[in-house]
Formats: structure tokens, sequence, C-alpha cells
């Protein structure tokens, strides 16, 4: 039977989607099953490893059953993900010895605040900040308040990884403890110029080096199937890459100067900067970008805001605004656009530029005129403003302007929200005919990885091209007036909380 078929496992913040493609890259099935975090306390941010791995199954026989595909034609598999969510566990069981910290989860600020004098020469070996958003003070979280876990790590017993390693040991029967550059680059232990575990961040952050995955580049070999229920063994495992570049990878975004931003529970602006390391002097990160075995090393500036469609899940179920996500753009086109609500949705704190992990959400402005209409016209101004901060540092960074913006993820659906986003920017934003490219980035890098096409240029070539485009309508006054009003929130916001924690 010919293995004419690539699946991919896309592991995400609130969801498992699995999807099934043909060899030109058409998505021809798939799966989906919601896997929501939890809220224990204010700032903390959960999952159940158990749940996440469960999903897996489930969704691969939804996607193959609707693809009408069997098990025996995939020819490769890829692994997409939430990046920097850690999990610990049982090297040996496979056990988690405790809920997984998704990247949301802000315990370990003090942590972090401990260690602002290593800033300098951090930044310079791994192109981060230190932030609970990484994953090296979680992993060193659930050493020291897991009864034993830091012995047991020190004794070989404990294995730690983030979402991937997590999924590859679950593929391969506990055969292998692997991850990717793209997401051992987002834990703040790996040197980013040469994709290796640093012995003195693992000793700066106190993590045993012994419980970290191999790092290998993003299409290659990753094991294969074995001692599953719902594939045969044998399929091999052969693209990953964190879900931020593997969506650059299916945006097209491969050399120099491409850009692109995904709008999923965050939203996350990146651009390429080739085989250099940008570092960044307006708080953006530096950031390993997916490549094959054997390619020279290549990099991307990143810009990541924590709370985008995260805004959109408060509307709907924690105020009960709506029904359903979609229903905000249409409440959001009847809210005043000359009104002065201004929402800083910083639920689990300000990511890039501002860095502010002790922040939390607020609202301006609100009177006894204030509608619903307008805050959730404020909700997706507020994720809009957040994108305008992040392309304003990485064209101080770049030292050249990005003229257009590709767009994709869940909130790129709303047409609403991207007139906002294009008149906030004032450039035009264009959506991508794929909005999920994510999945199709991993998907491009499995066949990569598997050989599938004779090259990369060919498989690029499969990419869909176009999409609609949206232009400013408000002008310049307008925007002005927005920004200032903005930046005032952010900086009043960040002056509140700063001075509450300290």
């Amino acid at each position: 039977m010919a293995r004419d078929h690539l699946l991919v496992i896309d592991q995400g913040t609130t969801s498992t989607r699995v999807i099934v493609y043909d060899l030109k890259l058409r998505p021809v099935g798939q799966g989906q099953e919601e896997v929501l975090p939890t809220y224990p306390r204010s700032g903390w941010v959960e999952h159940d490893p158990r749940a996440i791995v469960a999903s897996v199954g489930a969704e691969v026989t939804t996607a193959l059953l609707n693809a009408r595909v069997r098990a025996e034609q995939i020819a490769a598999i890829g692994i997409t993900n939430q990046r920097e969510t850690t999990i610990v566990w049982d090297r040996k069981s496979g056990e988690p010895i405790a809920p997984a910290l998704v990247w949301q989860d802000r315990r370990t600020a003090e942590h972090c605040n401990r260690l602002r004098h290593e800033q300098a020469w951090i930044s310079r070996r791994t192109g981060l900040v230190i932030d609970p958003y990484f994953s090296a003070t979680k992993i060193a979280w659930l050493l020291d308040y897991v009864e034993g876990a830091r012995r047991r790590a020190e004794a070989g017993e404990l294995a730690a990884g983030t979402v991937d390693t997590l999924l590859i040991r679950h593929l391969t029967g506990g055969a292998e403890h692997l991850t990717d550059a793209t997401n051992a680059s987002r834990t703040l232990l790996m040197d980013l110029e040469t994709d290796q575990w640093s012995d003195e961040l693992c000793e700066v952050f106190g993590v045993p080096k012994g419980i970290l995955p191999e790092i290998r580049p993003s299409a290659g070999d990753f094991g294969e199937t074995r001692g599953l229920d719902y594939l045969p063994d044998g399929i091999p495992i052969t693209g990953v890459a964190g879900d931020q570049q593997a969506s650059l990878m299916g945006q097209g975004c491969v050399r120099e100067g491409q850009a692109k931003c995904t709008y999923g529970t965050g939203a996350f602006l990146l651009a390429h900067t080739g085989t250099q390391i940008v570092p960044s002097t307006h708080g953006l990160l530096a950031t390993r970008a997916a490549t094959m075995r054997g390619e020279p090393a290549s990099y991307a500036l990143e810009g990541s805001v924590f709370v985008a469609g995260a805004a959109v899940q408060w509307f709907r179920d924690g105020l009960k605004a709506i029904g359903a996500a979609p229903e905000i753009g249409e409440m959001a086109r009847k809210g005043d656009p000359e009104g002065d609500v201004v929402f800083v949705p910083a639920f689990t704190g300000l990511g890039a530029p501002h860095w502010r992990p002790e922040a939390r959400g607020t609202i301006f402005g609100l009177s006894r005129a204030t509608t619903l209409a307008d805050i959730a016209r404020a909700a997706l101004e507020g994720v809009a403003f957040q994108i305008g901060d992040l392309i304003e540092a990485i064209e101080e960074d770049l030292s050249e302007p990005l003229t257009t913006l590709n767009v994709d993820g869940g909130m790129s659906r709303s047409d609403e929200f991207l007139e906002f986003q294009a008149d906030v920017l004032g450039r035009s934003v264009v959506r991508s005919p794929e909005t999920e490219s994510t999945a199709l980035g991993a998907a491009l890098l499995a066949g990569l990885g598997a050989g599938v096409w004779p090259d990369r240029a060919t498989a690029l070539d499969l990419l869909a091209c176009g999409g609609k485009s949206f232009s400013p309508v408000r002008g310049a006054v307008w925007r002005s007036k927005a920004l200032e009003r903005w930046r005032r929130a952010v900086e009043t916001t960040s002056g509140h909380y700063r001075l509450e924690a300290d």
C-alpha cells in the first residue's frame, strides 16, 4: 500500500488537533478535541499530561476516518506543540510527577526576580529574557516543590521535557527522549549558538542536565511508532517544531526579512533573520527557526503576547457575554469607535516588549454609558495594540520597516479583528489562505524529514499563495490618539502592579 499521506499532531494550549495531509500538502481529514488548562490559583496555569496524551489517540483515529485513509498509508508523522509548557515524569513508567506547568504560568516570578543580576550573560547565551514564561524555572519549581523530586532527578529516575518530548515518548513506546532545536531554544537552557544544553545555564537555574532530552534538527529522525493501539509500529516521526516556528515554515517564511504573526491563545510575531542571531535591544527574543538535518542553523526575532484568543475566551466563558467566540466580532462593531475604553489584557502578565510578569488585566475608561459592545471592541483592540508594540520593536531591531503583515491562527478568521489590526498598524494585513499554518508547517517538516519530495524548494512550491488583504480605514489622527491612550494604559498598569509586587 502506497505511503502517500502525512499525519500531523498539533497539540495546543486549549486543544489537540490531528490533520491528515496528502503529499501536495492539502488537508484531507482532521480530528480535534478540547484539552483545557486549569487555573488553580491566580497566575497558575496547569495541564493534565495524561489528558494531553489520551487526546492524541482518539483524534488520530478520528482524522484517519474523516480522511478515509488507512494508517498504513502514513509516510511520516509531524508534531507541533505549545512551547515552554513543562512536564516532569518517571523515566521508567512515564507517569507525570505533577501537572504540566503551562507557558502562561507565572508562579516562578520570584525565582526569576532573584536572577535578574544574571540577565546580561543569559540573554547573550540564549537570546531570551529571564521570565516565568520559559521552561527552566518551571522545571526547577517542580523539582523543588514535589516531594523527593530533586533527589530522584539527580538519581536518574526522572525525565523532563516540553510537550513535544512527552508525545515522542508516548508515540515511540518510551524508546526515545528527544526534542528539536526550536523547542529547546525556548527553555533558557540551550546555548543558541551551539544547539546544545549549557552546563552553566543548567547550574544557574538548578536543572540537572541529565533529565533533559537530546536535541535534534526539526526535520530528521525522532524515532518511530511502537506499541500503540491506534497506529501500527514503524511509522517514522520526522518533523518536530514548536508551534510558532512551525507556523513560520507554514507561511513560507524561510528567508531573511520574511515575517508572520499567529493569533492563538497568545499572539506571536516572528521575523526570519537567516543564519544570523540578531540580539534585540527592544525587548524581543532571538530564537531558533526550523531547519533540516545537515542545514546551517537559522534564526528569528520573536515578540510574544501572552493573551490574544484568551481574551476572547474570557469574554465568552468568564463574562458569559457571548455564546461562541466568533460572535465577539459582530458585537465589537457596535462599540463606539471614538470611545475611551482601553483594555490591557494582561491576565498572565505582559510579554514582549514590556516583560511585566506581575501585571494583570485592566480596563480603563468605564462610564455609565459603557456597554458590552464597547468592552468587546476594547478586547479586540487590546490584542491589536499589543501587536503594534511588537512591530515597532522589531522594526527598530531590524532597522527596516515591515511593509505588510502576514497573519494566521484562530483570530485571523475574524474580518472585524483584522480591520482593527490594520487600523492600529496603519498598514495592510494579509490573511494567509491557510489560516492554520502551524500544522501545515509541521507537515512540511515531516515530509522533508522523510524525503517525500526531492528538495525543500519543491515542498515550498506547494504552499498556497494569495489571501485576503485588509487595509487601514481610519486615519493618522485617530491612530495617534488611540496609541497614546494605549501607551498610557500600559504604563499605568505596569506601574500599579510593579508597586504592588514591591
